[in-house]
Formats: C-alpha cells, structure tokens, sequence
C-alpha cells in the first residue's frame, strides 16, 4: 500500500492523524436523524437538506459480499459526486490506498458501491468512504467502517444472523434505541452476518404511536415513504432509507459485512411470480411489475454484488476459511403458486436452475460446515393467510409423502445424502420467533435423506409471533422455541432474536447460541463435524 499525498482530501481529515478504537469509530459513522431523513434527489438536491457547499454521506457504509481478497462497500451521498474509498490494515489510516469508486446520481438515488480487491487475507481492514463533487473541488466528511476479510485455513469463525426489520408497523423507536437488536449483535463482534430477509416491509405503513394493550405507547419515528405501501421505485428505496435512521443499524453496518438475501416484505406480503394483487391499498396489481421495481432498490440499497449472483439477482454462494461455505438461497422469484395442489408432483420453490446448484454446490464444498442460508423454513407450516389452506412455505401443511414444493426439496435433500455430503445446516428466520429443529428420517414420511438441523431465529425489530406447527413429512422435533404468549408482540416485549454460530478453527466444532435481543442466550448445543 502507498501513502497518500498530504494534499489529498481523504488523508487531510482529522481522523486520518490519531488511531481509532471502537468508540471513535462508532461516532465517525453515525450522522445524525435530520440527516438520514433525506431519501431522494431532487434537481441534485437532497430532499429535506439544507445544502452545503460539499456533499453529505447520508445513511453510513455498509460492506458485504466479502471473501478472501475483497469486498463489496456501499454508500449514499445527497448530490451527484463520486465514491471514493480509503482502506487500510492500520485503523490510524497511515499507509492505505484509495479506489476510485462509481458516481453517485440520482439515476440509482445516489446510492453506490465497489468492489475493494486486493485485500489480505483474513485481516481486519479499516475504510473510510467520501464523496467528491464532480469538480473535484470539495469533499464530504469520510464516514468510517471495518470489515474482516474471509480468512485461508482452519480460522475459528463467528457469525450471526436474523431477519424480519420494521415489520407489522413496529417501527424506530427512540424511547427504547431505535432498533435495540443491531447493538446487540454488534457486541458479539461477529465477523458476518447473514441477513435472512424481510429486510424492509415494503407493505406494512408505520404510525407514529401505537398503544400496547397495557396503555403503554410505542412512538415511531415515521417518514413519508414509511406512511403508505411502496409501489413505485422511490417509495421503495425510501423502504430501505428508512432502516439505515436508527443510528444502531448504520453503526452495526459500519463494522459488520453482510450477506442479504431477500424474502416477501421487500415486494408484498407472501408474494409470487405473475400473481395479481386484490388489496384495495394497491393502485399497481401487478406484482412482476413491483417486484422489478423492488429487486432494483434493494441492489441499490445493499453491498450485493450481482456478478456474484448466479442469474444476476439473488442467489449465491461464498467460502469462508475451510470450515464454512455459505450458500445464499432465493426462495421467492421461482416458486410456484401459494394456492397450488399440495398432492402435486411438480411443486417448486427453488426452481430446476437453482435446487441443482444448491446441489452441486454442496457436493463440491470442500468446507466443514455447509450453511444454507433460507429465506424459508423447511417445516414450519406456514399458511398463506389466517386460516388459509394455502401454503406460503415449503410445507403443505399434511402428513404423508411429500406434496407440492417439499417434492422438490425431497429431491436436493436425497440428491446430497446420495453424495455423502455432511454437516450442512438451515439457517432461517420468517417466523418470528426462535426454534432449533432437527430433521431425521427416523421420525418421517419420507426418509431417504441423512439426518440435519435447521436453526431459525428473529425477528430482530417486527412484531414477534409463534410457534407455527410442524410438518411431520421429514420428520421435524422442535427441541427448543422461544416466542411470546401473544401474536404480533412488540418489541418492547422482549421476544426479540439473533442467532449466533461459532465455529472453532483448532477441531472444527460447531456451537449454535440462539439469543434474545439482548444478546442473552437462550439456547445452545455444540455440533461436532462428521
């Protein structure tokens, strides 16, 4: 790495002169609420800004995508201006390099990402992010992040995951820390987390007080974009803005990279492709027409990389040192009809393209541990409306041989086991509560699959549900749940959830911490690797 010239905008800032611990590096990513309000341009303004004479940063950094050698970093300025990024091994910034980043336009609503190459191996790497008017005259204030790179060889690993963020009208609530859960995760310094999505819901408007049934209120802070259904493109990238307000999840982003996937609440509620919607709420029915609108602001809003994504969208995977391979499922834009037969024989979920790569994948892993990181549960029943019989999960909700979509997750589940592919484990979240689920052919209607564990846990800031019931048909034993006595609990209750893997580099044991929003335990079991 080179020094950068005394001159230069990025190595002229306060921050590049003094070391920085933890807390220094908290405050340097924090910008206040009045700034994170703004969410689109207009004629190169920010909306709801008082311009400057340099470009603000406006919702943080966030990285993701990471593997051994790079990284995906990501931000947002108020104007158009060009993404730089600063990085370093040294978090006093005295030798580092710079990238030159894309342009921040309103064509993708100022928001922009890169991909940092060159990377050490699993090293902690220190960046900070600014934007530069077009005339290179002025800059923002850097914004600083950390991510730790995937490391080479038998390295212990810890990671988290969850989903489910400012759903059933629970929103950022300052009284008790805006989004309490993205700080308890960020205590656990994890090296990843795995976003299991829901990541917004684009459907659920927020108020500003909601009275709990004790009398107590619960305040939102609420938005323009967060008061209706998003519908069109700028509605849902205010979806996304929304989240990056509560100073825990810039804060969280700013140390921790991501893999994200999406679910249903990015787009509408249990959605599918070519479905027609019948909410009165909707001027747009056509749910391909929002969903293309969605996929588009949640690319921009996140540190994906699409070349990374098999078919540009979604689904893909990354290693991780040589006990962990992450495999990033997208169970929503292939699956078939929420209303289809459960009897048939030609149900899917995955779609052909994607189960057989989630299948050869897995065959070709070299890691200890194979995660599968679902958007779905395997065995939750999960009805698509209140006393439906329509399913919106992989479940049918009947006992006997598979039906409907479990017919094609009998087929990777035997496809892998004819391999001898061991040690893969589910994790999920969706249903809002936190289970640990062992699957074995012993107790199913179907068993020619080798025995495996699923761990679900959220919500991290939704209304907290449960427990759905389970599907006999690969033999599902719920050893332990963690819900509220009551549906759609809030947060303030307390039944909040992440999970948490740690992986030991030494032997290659696997322990599993279900905890609540707190960061407390509540459940743990140790898996040793076969």
């Amino acid at each position: 790495m080179t020094d950068l010239p005394p001159h230069h905008p990025l190595s002229s800032h306060p921050l590049s002169r003094r070391p920085l611990d933890r807390r220094s590096l908290l405050r340097a990513g924090a910008i206040g609420t009045g700034l994170i309000a703004a969410t689109a341009f207009a004629g190169g303004r920010a909306s709801g800004l008082v311009r400057s004479d340099r470009p603000v940063l406006t919702h943080g950094v966030q990285s993701g995508d990471v593997d051994r050698h790079s990284a995906m970093v990501w931000t947002r300025a108020d104007r158009p201006s060009r993404m730089r990024v600063e990085v370093s091994t040294d978090p006093s910034f005295a030798r580092s390099r710079v990238v030159s980043g894309p342009l921040l336009t309103p064509e993708t609503g100022g928001t922009g990402k890169v991909r940092v190459r060159g990377l050490p191996t699993g090293a902690d790497v220190h960046y900070r992010v600014v934007a530069e008017d077009l005339d290179g005259r002025a800059t923002s204030e850097p914004v600083v992040g950390r991510l730790r790179t995937a490391p080479s060889g038998r390295a212990d690993v810890r990671l988290v995951w969850s989903g489910d963020v400012a759903g059933q009208g629970w929103g950022i609530n300052p009284d008790i820390g805006g989004m309490p859960a993205f700080s308890a995760m960020a205590a656990r310094r994890p090296d990843l987390f795995l976003h299991s999505g829901d990541t917004v819901y684009a459907d659920n408007p927020i108020e500003e007080t909601v009275t709990l049934p004790d009398g107590r209120v619960y305040r939102n802070l609420v938005t323009e974009a967060k008061s209706k259904v998003a519908e069109t493109l700028e509605d849902y990238r205010g979806q996304f803005a929304y989240n990056l307000m509560a100073d825990s999840v810039r804060e969280f982003n700013a140390l921790v990279p991501s893999y994200v996937q999406w679910d249903d609440h990015e787009v509408v509620n249990n959605w599918y492709p070519g479905e027609i919607l019948d909410l009165p709420e909707y001027t747009e029915k056509r749910v391909d027409v929002l969903t293309a609108r969605a996929l588009r602001a949640f690319h921009e809003w996140h540190p994906i990389d699409p070349k990374r994504a098999e078919d540009g969208r979604v689904y893909r995977s990354f290693t991780y040192g040589d006990h962990v391979e992450v495999f990033v499922l997208d169970m929503r834009s292939y699956k078939d009809r929420n209303d289809g037969d459960p009897r048939r024989q030609d149900g899917r979920i995955l779609g052909e393209r994607q189960a057989d790569w989630l299948v050869r994948g897995l065959e070709k892993s070299t890691a200890t541990w194979k995660f599968v990181q679902a958007d779905l549960p395997i065995g939750l029943v999960v009805p698509d409306g209140e006393d439906s019989p329509d399913q919106e999960a992989v479940s049918n909700g009947l006992p006997g041989a598979p039906g409907g979509r479990e017919t094609e997750l009998a087929g990777v589940l035997s496809r892998i086991a004819r391999s001898d592919v061991r040690n893969v484990v589910w994790l999920t979240a969706d249903v809002h509560y936190t289970a640990a689920h062992h699957y074995s052919p012993d107790r199913a209607a179907f068993g020619d699959f080798a025995p495996f564990w699923e761990f679900v846990s959220g919500p991290l800031h939704a209304g907290a549900f449960g427990p759905n019931d389970l599907d006999p048909t690969f033999g599902p034993k719920a050893v332990f749940t963690h819900c509220p006595p009551a549906a759609d609990t809030s947060p303030m209750e307390g039944f909040q959830h992440f999970g948490e893997i740690n992986v030991d580099g030494e032997s290659g044991a696997l322990t599993v911490d279900l905890r609540d929003g707190t960061g407390a335990s509540l459940w743990s079991k140790t898996l040793q690797p076969e």
